[in-house]
């Protein structure tokens, strides 16, 4: 009898679940894991680039050393701060930015240092290093764009009437965006 009422229980759950977006909700999930492990492959990828532009560098400014040391422990710290999808809150967002702001700005005082350099920059290997740096910084752009719009889509939907109340149930909660960087809203200043 007992098994009868489980099994009754489990007939009537299984459709009245699916049909309240339960489903969707995971889709929604699942879609905004994917776009932060991506957000994480393009990071990545600029991480990489790093020590043969620092190396290329060296060759012709031996003396910008602190500079150079600025930069390599910038994308230590910020390669290590690994944050799966599981674990984004506005906390752990925030320390990975920072992270990543710190390795930006750090890779924006070695370009300055590079602009001294004229036989660096005709340098092919540097200049194939730039681009591609360059087109990784857009990438990391477009990725944090589709993060934040698959963020949005899955946020909104927890959060309607009534998948709100089945989203609580299941522990499905809000997600963090990204959003700008400190300072970002400045316009910097062009001298000559």
């Amino acid at each position: 009898m007992r098994r009868i009422k489980w099994i009754l229980m489990a007939v009537v759950m299984i459709p009245l679940l699916s049909s309240c977006g339960y489903n969707t909700m995971v889709e929604l999930d699942e879609n905004v894991t994917a776009s932060w492990a991506q957000v994480e492959n393009v990071y990545q990828r600029r991480a990489d680039l790093i020590p043969n532009l620092v190396n290329t560098v060296k060759g012709y400014a031996e003396h910008e050393q602190e500079t150079l040391q600025g930069v390599v422990e910038a994308r230590s710290k910020a390669t290590s701060i690994n944050l799966s999808a599981d674990e984004l809150n506005e906390q752990t967002l925030q320390n990975f930015q920072k992270a990543q702001e710190g390795l930006s700005s750090a890779l924006s005082r070695l370009m300055v240092v590079m602009e001294r350099y004229p036989d660096l920059k005709a340098n092919q290997n540097f200049r194939d290093l730039q681009a591609q740096l360059e087109g990784t910084e857009n990438r990391i752009a477009v990725e944090r764009r589709n993060f934040n719009e698959a963020t949005r889509a899955y946020n909104t939907y927890i959060r309607r009437f009534p998948r709100n109340l089945i989203a609580g149930m299941f522990d499905f909660e809000s997600k963090p965006y990204f959003e700008a960087d400190e300072g970002s809203s400045e316009v910097p200043e062009v001298q000559f």
